[in-house]
């Protein structure tokens, strides 16, 4: 099971910065989604389901969360 993400402002691995708005439900699957507004293409909204959005990546042979909150100092 996964936790719902807070509110607020996430960095993707690759770099790119979101905010996540809430949570909605798929109204076939009732699958949970994160939808979140992309801060750096047009604030185009997106939703992505939430154990994918919460799930970890291997890059360079590091595993990292694939969306991390950024701190207030920047992390």
């Amino acid at each position: 099971m996964h936790h719902e993400p807070t509110p607020g402002l996430y960095r993707h691995y690759k770099g790119g910065e979101y905010r996540v708005i809430g949570t909605a439900r798929h109204s076939e699957t009732d699958e949970l989604l994160v939808v979140y507004r992309c801060l750096y293409d047009n604030d185009s909204l997106w939703v992505r389901p939430l154990a994918m959005f919460m799930e970890t990546v291997v890059v360079d042979g590091a595993e990292l969360p694939r969306f991390r909150p950024v701190t207030p100092d920047g992390g």
